[in-house]
């Protein structure tokens, strides 16, 4: 999905790209979420379920984060801006 809503609001040039199985009863889902062709996050739980069960962040040096429990912190306000496990807002 190009121009991707993020929590109700559209952001240009975000793609996310969703993903699902079945696990028993459940629908397993990651959300892949990519700005301006540049991976920013990785965000999985259960379609049933509200927030994000995790989720890691794309470091600009090629690696990703530890996973961390719960839904990224991301900005909104110039572009598109995440939060690292060490409270760092990346841009992406």
């Amino acid at each position: 999905m190009p121009d991707a809503e993020f929590e109700g609001t559209v952001v240009p040039g975000l793609r996310a790209d969703f993903y699902r199985r079945p696990d028993g009863d459940r629908i397993a889902s990651v959300g892949r979420y990519s700005y301006r062709g540049r991976p920013v996050l990785m965000a999985w739980g259960y379609v049933d379920e509200e927030h994000c069960r995790q989720h890691s962040v794309h470091d600009p040096s090629g690696g990703w984060s530890p996973v961390t429990d719960g839904c990224p912190d991301v900005r909104l306000a110039d572009g598109f801006e995440v939060r690292t496990p060490a409270g760092e807002w990346l841009r992406a």
